[in-house]
């Protein structure tokens, strides 16, 4: 239980240090340095201890990590400063989970039970009420309008990243030949850094950062003072080692000494943990209403990874 428990709240801390990385330097800067860093730190581990980029399911697990780290991660860290990390956590979290069924359903041909259906409709039921509106709130701006969509493009990116990664590691288990965790996922983040700076480059050009609106990634600005730049550093190390270091190597370790079902359920409480670290770090306090929505959501999330 100890590892899965630190997973999830690296993961939280991930997310909240993510947000404010990202308002700090613009999102495609702070997603492309992140991953830059936790590819390195993967890097390590895996030329040293593990495979390395050998291994019978390599192409699955590039294409795995272009969707689910590269699509996935740029639409997430432009969605972070528009809505906060407790509402990101929570799209990408749980409306994962049901796309991710629908996706093996389609393709993979695993019928969802009557159960399934029921807690992903309860997913969908708590994510909704946690994203209306409040009667006191003001209308919602373009940007936060703006922000939920491009939360569910990452959502859907993961849910697909994540049924090609379980297609990679079907076939590694076929094969004979084990694979670690941290080598794959250093396979699978290595195409999505390639990604996320190729896109930063094409995002830098003015003609398309003014179609798209990211002036504040695309143009040059001017440096951060010092101690910004500082503090900014920090944050994108803090938000690199968190999640997709640490925060896979606890799940990894969670996996061999529990059952997936217990793991992914007590993972996927990760937005219920983002909401004291937001309102700490960001001061981002939530409505009752979206607490309750969002608790509704988790508990749909937990009832469908123990379904699994």
């Amino acid at each position: 239980m100890l590892p899965a428990i630190l997973a999830t709240l690296l993961y939280a801390v991930s997310s909240v240090s993510g947000a404010r990385a990202a308002r700090m330097l613009g999102g495609l800067k702070a997603n492309f340095w992140r991953l830059l860093i936790a590819t390195a730190l993967l890097g390590i581990w895996s030329f040293g201890f593990g495979e390395g980029f050998h291994g019978a399911a390599l192409p699955w697990f590039v294409l795995s990590g272009l969707i689910g780290f590269g699509v996935c991660d740029v639409a997430l860290y432009q969605a972070l400063p528009k809505i906060g990390p407790r509402l990101c956590s929570l799209l990408v979290n749980c409306v994962a989970a049901p796309v991710a069924g629908v996706i093996e359903w389609l393709w993979l041909g695993n019928t969802l039970t009557v159960p399934q259906m029921a807690s992903s409709a309860t997913i969908l039921i708590g994510v909704a009420t946690a994203l209306a509106p409040d009667k006191r709130s003001p209308a919602p701006t373009a940007e936060f309008r703006s922000g939920i969509t491009l939360g569910l493009v990452a959502a859907v990116a993961n849910a697909f990243g994540g049924v090609l990664n379980r297609k990679a590691f079907d076939l590694i288990k076929s094969s004979g030949a084990p694979m670690d965790g941290l080598t794959a996922a250093f396979q699978r983040i290595v195409p999505g850094v390639i990604f996320a700076g190729l896109f930063l480059l094409w995002a830098r050009r003015r003609s398309v950062a003014n179609r798209l609106g990211w002036t504040t990634d695309a143009i040059t600005e001017p440096p951060l003072p010092e101690a910004d730049r500082k503090k900014a550093v920090r944050w994108l190390f803090l938000n690199a080692t968190a999640g997709a270091t640490l925060g896979v190597a606890c799940v990894q370790w969670a996996l061999a000494t529990q059952p997936a079902g217990i793991v992914f359920s007590i993972v996927a409480t990760t937005p219920l943990a983002v909401v004291p670290l937001a309102w700490w770090i960001e001061g981002e306090r939530p409505s009752v209403r979206s607490l309750i929505g969002g608790a509704v959501a988790v508990a749909g999330a937990v009832s469908l990874a123990l379904l699994k």
